[in-house]
């Protein structure tokens, strides 16, 4: 029984976020406080955690509460009136217009409502029409590596101030182990979970709960096979008459399927930085899975070998590196502003990170062995941008940490 409750501990143990100071700073400045982000990111769980002592808690996404909040909503507000933490809202989205009425008449005090909704698409336009200039909105995403570590506070590679970041790589193995756990919490704490069938449900789950609640799609089976396309075609430039053509739907479905993609946060739509060069500059965007894990069940990977070994080994390293960088950003309270760089002529940075002393470009390798001609596409940059373009970085999988010339460093992906 022992052994038992000290495996229960550990699977339930809770992680610390990143996002907490700055969601504590947001509770104690506005009226209300919007957390968004991909459903099973941790939301409730921060939630509870940060504010569980102090604020009722009451989830909209349970069918009886959901129905009096859409049938009664000032009553429902009487009945859960602040400090409260107000679930998976967009299941009931005029209740905003209400809590509204409720901070109006207590504008002076912070931290009435917490809200959480993992639809970005339904409440942008009700948070814009009912709660402009009295709410924060943050997000929450799936478990960065510092998280994972237990530094979540940890800044990136160029915030670092001239600090050099001693950590080693990471082993082969667990290296790709990870990449297809990827960073949903329930699967970072209880490694013992079957990572196949988590995905899987997750994948259906979101479904059945998301993608009807915003679209009427009749045939999801086929949205199911609009996710594994596009999972093939990630990193790639992305041509929708192509995806159209194979799908056999139109263009215009196609547009709309990926806008619940990025309402839901499963994806990210990485666009080119055309800074002032002319007509030579691709104008193409490229999507990437928001979480590593999932691109590699959509694919069809659960070895690592053949992850690391297989046709999208690149593709899965590169969106390991976005997914941190976002995230590392995000959870600091930062709107992060990534871009790529690529000319007609082939000649392309893969990641572009706007901060307030320029774009630091990125390079990622999936060799171990680092090399100058792997970083020409960036000399090619810096005489494009010149002084706007801060130094440099190779990112691969393995321990070498090196200077690879032109204000270019080579770092191993755990140094990021």
């Amino acid at each position: 029984m022992l052994l038992k409750s000290i495996i229960a501990e550990m699977q339930h143990k809770y992680i610390t976020r990143s996002l907490e100071p700055v969601i504590k700073k947001a509770a104690s400045e506005f009226p209300a406080v919007f957390l968004t982000g991909p459903r099973q990111s941790g939301k409730t769980t921060l939630l509870k955690a940060l504010f569980g002592d102090h604020y009722q808690y009451i989830s909209v996404e349970l069918p009886d509460l959901r129905a009096a909040a859409i049938a009664d909503p000032r009553g429902f507000l009487e009945q859960y009136h602040p400090p409260v933490i107000i679930d998976e809202i967009q299941h009931a989205p005029d209740l905003l217009f209400y809590i509204k009425g409720k901070i109006d008449d207590h504008r002076d005090q912070v931290g009435q409502f917490i809200l959480t909704g993992s639809q970005n698409l339904l409440l942008n336009d009700k948070i814009t029409e009912s709660l402009a200039g009295r709410v924060a909105v943050l997000e929450l995403f799936p478990l960065s590596k510092r998280e994972e570590e237990g530094v979540p506070h940890e800044p990136m590679i160029w915030e670092h101030a001239g600090r050099q970041n001693s950590k080693k790589g990471f082993g082969f193995r667990d290296l790709w182990k990870n990449f297809l756990r990827g960073g949903y919490p329930e699967l970072v704490v209880d490694t013992g979970r079957d990572v196949s069938l988590w995905h899987s449900s997750y994948t259906q789950t979101y479904l059945e709960r998301d993608v009807r609640s915003l679209r009427q799609i009749g045939d999801l089976l086929q949205f199911q096979s609009f996710l594994k396309v596009l999972a093939a075609r990630s990193a790639q430039l992305l041509n929708l008459t192509d995806v159209s053509r194979d799908l056999g739907v139109g263009v215009n479905t196609i547009k709309s399927w990926l806008s619940i993609l990025e309402a839901t946060y499963q994806v990210t739509v990485l666009r080119p930085y055309h800074a002032n060069i002319g007509k030579r500059l691709v104008k193409t965007p490229k999507v990437y899975y928001s979480d590593v894990g999932t691109l590699c069940h959509l694919v069809g990977l659960k070895d690592p070998e053949h992850a690391a070994a297989g046709s999208m080994g690149g593709v899965i390293f590169e969106t390991a590196v976005l997914s941190e960088i976002k995230r590392t950003l995000t959870h600091q309270g930062i709107r992060p502003e990534i871009y790529f760089w690529r000319m007609y002529d082939g000649t392309e940075v893969d990641f572009l990170v706007k901060t307030e002393a320029g774009f630091v470009p990125i390079e990622v390798k999936l060799s171990a062995t680092p090399n100058p001609a792997m970083v020409a596409s960036i000399k090619t940059l810096r005489k494009h941008l010149g002084n706007a373009l801060r130094s440099g970085y190779l990112i691969h999988p393995g321990d070498v940490r090196l200077p690879l010339g032109n204000q270019v460093t080579a770092i191993p992906f755990a140094q990021l």
